[in-house]
């Protein structure tokens, strides 16, 4: 019962981050923190492992992406806008040189998850499992580094996880994520329109 109570919770706080990350308020890795410290608990409880694992990289990719946000970044793109906003990132497309390594590290942190979770745990969703913790690895990353195509990596996640959280029976979760991945179409488009009146 305790647990359902932290999913409830963990659940509310995840609103509160998606309207963040919709409005690109650098507030959003406060939310980034709280959240994943209660769905370690969740997600364990569950036998969702590779999940807990994720979660744990969430709070620590959190600390990064609000460093990251806070003090800007460090490419030359940063350095021709420090007269406008020298304090804030801004929404950027991915750069091309960045989809080949971002490509290989997903299917490497896929392929790795799945084996340990086959190997060394009991889950019985292992591939599914994997996939979204895979994909939420260079979501996160994408994120922190305020590209505009970290939404398609959230809306994948957000579908497969909706549907494994019903399987696994955390209906409030899966709720969540049928939200975050709707939300996230429309923040796309959000933080395009962003993008272009910066």
């Amino acid at each position: 019962m305790e647990l359902n109570y932290l999913e409830i919770f963990g659940t509310f706080v995840g609103l509160i981050y998606l309207w963040l990350e919709y409005r690109a308020s650098i507030y959003l890795w406060i939310a980034g923190v709280v959240m994943p410290a209660i769905y370690i608990f969740v997600y364990y409880d569950a036998g969702l492992y590779a999940d807990v694992g994720i979660n744990i990289y969430y709070l620590i990719a959190a600390a990064y992406g609000w460093a990251i946000w806070m003090k800007g970044s460090w490419s030359k793109a940063k350095k021709k806008a420090e007269a406008d906003a020298p304090d804030e990132l801004p929404i950027t497309h991915m750069p091309l040189r960045f989809y080949l390594p971002v490509t290989v590290v997903c299917l490497i942190a896929f392929l790795g998850i799945a084996w340990i979770l086959i190997s060394y745990t009991d889950s019985n969703v292992p591939w599914l499992d994997s996939f979204t913790t895979a994909l939420s690895i260079i979501g996160m990353w994408m994120l922190a580094r305020k590209f505009v195509e970290q939404w398609f990596a959230w809306i994948i996640v957000d579908i497969v996880c909706c549907g494994l959280y019903i399987y696994k029976e955390l209906y409030f979760t899966s709720g969540l994520y049928g939200l975050y991945s709707i939300i996230a179409i429309f923040g796309y488009f959000k933080w395009k329109q962003m993008m272009k009146a910066q």
